[in-house]
């Protein structure tokens, strides 16, 4: 892979926990035997790595602490949305005092590099379980230069309402730096969690590149409700995802959104390892100016008796363009399943794109699945009906545009969170946009 992330790769094995060195040594062997992604790979066919650059450093870490008028502006952005928990990591370091710990007791959280012995060694156990490094280059780059990570312990029929929050904030640094942000979670069976993460910048982070992989591994009958909510400002560069598997009865409810950036890669993935297993994957994605966000989801059915709800809805304003490919794969063993994706995109301006490809591969004879892509511009007859009522142009456009995606938003349980994504996309749109060169 030439130069690129060379210092942090060769300072990752001194920075983490001796233990995680073996995971670190094997994902850069897939990471160092892999292809680099072009246009002529099927995956990256709309997606262009050119933005990354090959001097990314790991942040300082007395830079990143900040001070004055900037430690109280990192203050303001970690403030927990929900949550009755927080860890807060700037530019990948540790911050602890923005963070706040009130937990129950029965929750086990620590990050990587304070974990006891019994939790290094389940740490150890399940990293990486739930995800392929050959199939996921970049997670393999995120555990080669790993230096810390989040664990999320969540016992056996555990069913209290806490709320933890992991939120990253990128932009402290003047200098290039990569930040890379790591989420275990173990749902214990019979118990029910929130998560929430959030990744935010502050100012300007045009030289920072992030990386953040979550694991959520989910035991028989636990219920798991993440978010995931991506802030970064259009210049920000983020290539991520969230692998998860589910084991019989279990239950995810997983929300996303993202604003756009320069370039943003998330890939989403499911794997349904046992009878009774149901997934429901709502998400928005809003690029604007000249941003690009890239979504591939890919479910993958390999036992009977599961489902899967999947809803994924943009809009894509001025220059932009998205990537939405979505993939439900029915192995021949899974029989009785029952699974839906629906992408549904809204184009505001002409010169606006999209590039979408729901997928189903079914190999199995009694399922029921549907897919379906749509794309469309704003009504003009509701515009019109706006208009003649009084409503200028650009306050009509912003209003049928939330209406779009406020469907979505307004399943959202938490009260307070809900209220929180609708503040943001609503600033969002009445805010003009910062065009990205």
């Amino acid at each position: 892979m030439g130069a690129f992330l060379e210092q942090p790769i060769a300072a990752a094995s001194a920075r983490a926990p001796n233990w995680l060195q073996a995971q670190q040594s094997s994902a850069l062997a897939a990471w160092q035997q892999a292809t680099w992604p072009s246009r002529h790979t099927e995956a990256w066919k709309y997606t262009s790595l050119k933005p990354l650059r090959d001097d990314y450093l790991f942040a300082d870490e007395e830079a990143a602490a900040g001070s004055g008028v900037e430690y109280e502006r990192f203050r303001e952005l970690a403030k927990p949305v929900a949550g009755t928990c927080s860890l807060v990591f700037i530019d990948g370091v540790f911050c602890a005092d923005l963070s706040s710990n009130e937990l129950p007791d029965a929750i086990a959280l620590c990050r990587f590099g304070e974990a006891s012995e019994e939790q290094s060694t389940r740490i150890q156990q399940y990293l990486n379980s739930a995800l392929s490094q050959d199939e996921h280059l970049f997670a393999a780059l995120n555990t080669a230069t790993l230096r810390d990570g989040v664990f999320i312990d969540i016992p056996n029929d555990y069913r209290g309402d806490a709320v933890i929050e992991v939120i990253s904030i990128a932009g402290a640094q003047t200098k290039p730096v990569v930040s890379n942000q790591r989420l275990l979670v173990l749902a214990g069976a019979g118990s029910q969690a929130t998560v929430v993460e959030r990744f935010l910048s502050a100012g300007d982070p045009s030289a920072s590149f992030a990386t953040g992989v979550s694991e959520l591994l989910l035991s028989e009958n636990a219920c798991l409700k993440h978010f995931r909510i991506h802030e970064e400002s259009g210049s920000a560069i983020h290539i991520g995802g969230v692998h998860t598997r589910l084991a019989r009865d279990a239950r995810l409810e997983s929300f996303h959104l993202a604003l756009g950036s320069e370039l943003k890669r998330l890939d989403l993935v499911v794997h349904h390892d046992a009878p009774g297993a149901h997934a429901g994957i709502t998400g928005i994605y809003l690029p604007r100016g000249r941003e690009h966000i890239d979504y591939h989801t890919t479910i993958e059915h390999a036992v009977p008796h599961c489902t899967t709800d999947e809803v994924f809805r943009g809009i894509i304003g001025d220059n932009a363009t998205a990537v939405f490919n979505g993939r439900i794969h029915i192995h021949q063993d899974a029989q009785k399943t029952l699974a839906e994706l629906s992408n549904r995109n809204l184009l505001p301006s002409n010169h606006a794109q999209i590039n979408t490809k729901p997928e189903l591969e079914i190999y199995a004879d009694d399922v029921r699945c549907a897919h379906g892509a749509t794309v469309a511009q704003l009504d003009q007859a509701a515009l019109h009906y706006l208009q003649a009522r009084g409503v200028a142009r650009r306050e009509a456009e912003m209003m049928l545009s939330f209406g779009f995606i406020n469907e979505l938003i307004d399943n959202v349980e938490l009260d307070t969170f809900r209220e929180q994504l609708r503040t943001l996309v609503t600033e969002r749109y009445f805010q003009p946009a910062k065009q990205t060169q």
